[in-house]
């Protein structure tokens, strides 16, 4: 069971999130792994920030409000005469993490080793007080540091697991503890070297790091446990009428994910497709209810599954000035510069004629990635070969996905017309290989009606 932010922001949500626990340990052997209380990771983040622009009171002020929340978490959940030992320990922690804030501040500075090191107070800090929640329930449980159990490589901020190593250390620890009648209660996030240097996960680290010890453990499900109902088949923000899929497999989760959908990351599911361990997304505050199971199969089905999209993306065109010049190997330079800048790269369009092509990525990393490629083409630009490469801000990305579009002859047609009809114009298509999904860059004031006529086009409210 992974709980995110939501379900542990508050004294209330981690006695909420233990109870489940707890009452699922009537059956099953139960491990635990939790995120930070939601807004601790960003204050975390912060303060670091603070630090390296050398703000001294704000770097205090927030030290002092990590302080105060969990200290009086700690007052409402944990009995009176265990409070002296968690409360101290809860000051250790922060301690640390300020010894190296501190530092920053001093240096004016962030070395990514250091900040993988203390941004995962957070999670340290969140185990802590549902552990003790289980005890005060006389539910036997223990918090347990992640770096103790995922092995990684060395790349700081995005880490990947070695799962034999993984296997082997969270095998044994949290085989033990089970066998002793314990839950583990598993930090999200974080894990170290094979030499015990601390790293973090990246983007959706938590359900990672779940999704990586279920695999290690061959644990027989996956429960994430968030602030919604399940995978929807459209964002309810801008489809009313968006309804739960009882069920999706692995691929539409992942595509979902890729192109915006914000219940999981798609990095999530990796560990867990080779062992076909299912994934169910369950709302904390409403548990009745089924959620969404994410599987390998998921029956037969015809057509468009989910809608997803994303806002905030730019559109980076790039041309040889003459046709003569091989396209194919600009591309090829180009994909070679985002990888460097280590920027996912959205979609992909390229004319077959002109040599030119176009690629979406993330409106944040535009930076990286155009100092990449001007580095990589700085030959071509200054000599004029290449056009000056250009940015649309203003444009936004709509994907339709569905194992059951493979085959399903007219579907893009249909796609294409439910968009036009409503007089919004299309900048670029891509469509993979898998079929799996059609993808189209809209203008982002028209964004939402693109959702809105495809998610109609397909009957998905029905």
């Amino acid at each position: 069971m992974k709980f995110g932010g939501t379900s542990v922001g508050s004294p209330e949500a981690i006695r909420r999130a233990a109870e489940l626990a707890a009452r699922a340990a009537v059956d099953h052997q139960v491990v635990i792994v939790s995120s930070a209380m939601s807004k601790v990771t960003d204050l975390l983040l912060d303060t670091m920030q603070q630090g390296e622009s050398g703000s001294e009171a704000a770097v205090e002020a927030n030290l002092a409000a990590l302080l105060d929340k969990h200290l009086s978490a700690a007052a409402e959940l944990v009995p009176e005469e265990r409070r002296p030992s968690v409360n101290a320990r809860i000051r250790e922690l922060l301690d640390r993490y300020a010894r190296i804030a501190r530092g920053m501040l001093l240096l004016r500075e962030r070395p990514p080793r250091s900040v993988d090191e203390a941004v995962s107070t957070g999670e340290k800090l969140a185990v802590l007080l549902l552990a003790e929640t289980l005890l005060a329930q006389d539910v036997p449980a223990e918090a347990v540091d992640s770096a103790e159990l995922i092995v990684t490589d060395a790349v700081f901020g995005a880490a990947s697991p070695l799962m034999d190593e993984t296997q082997a250390k969270a095998g044994e620890r949290i085989g033990r503890l089970l066998s002793d009648g314990v839950i583990p209660v598993v930090t999200g996030f974080n894990g170290a070297t094979a030499q015990g240097v601390p790293t973090t996960l990246g983007r959706g680290g938590s359900d990672f790091s779940a999704a990586i010890l279920a695999a290690a453990i061959d644990a027989e499900e996956l429960w994430i446990w968030t602030d919604v109902d399940g995978i929807l088949s459209g964002d309810p923000r801008v489809i009313p009428d968006a309804r739960i899929l009882p069920e999706v497999t692995y691929n539409e989760a992942a595509e979902l994910a890729y192109a915006g959908a914000k219940v999981l990351h798609q990095r999530t599911l990796a560990p867990l497709i080779d062992k076909k361990i299912p994934v169910y997304i369950k709302n904390t505050f409403r548990p009745d209810l089924p959620g969404t199971k994410i599987g390998a199969e998921a029956g037969e089905r015809r057509g468009v599954r989910a809608i997803s999209s994303l806002p905030n993306v730019s559109l980076i065109s790039i041309e040889a000035v003459s046709f003569m010049q091989s396209g194919a190997q600009l591309m090829s330079r180009a994909l070679a510069a985002a990888v460097r800048a280590k920027v996912d790269v959205l979609m992909l369009s390229r004319s077959s004629f002109r040599q030119n092509f176009c690629m979406l990525v993330r409106t944040a990393e535009v930076e990286a990635v155009l100092e990449s490629l001007r580095a990589e083409l700085a030959l071509e630009l200054d000599h004029g070969y290449v056009h000056p490469i250009e940015i649309d801000h203003s444009v936004g990305l709509v994907a339709a996905v569905g194992e059951g579009m493979r085959g399903t002859s007219g579907l893009a047609g249909r796609l294409f017309t439910a968009i036009s009809e409503r007089e919004i114009n299309i900048i670029a298509i891509a469509q993979g290989s898998s079929e799996l999904t059609i993808a189209v860059v809209v203008r982002q004031d028209q964004l939402e009606e693109a959702v809105r006529a495809i998610h109609a086009e397909c009957g998905l409210a029905e």
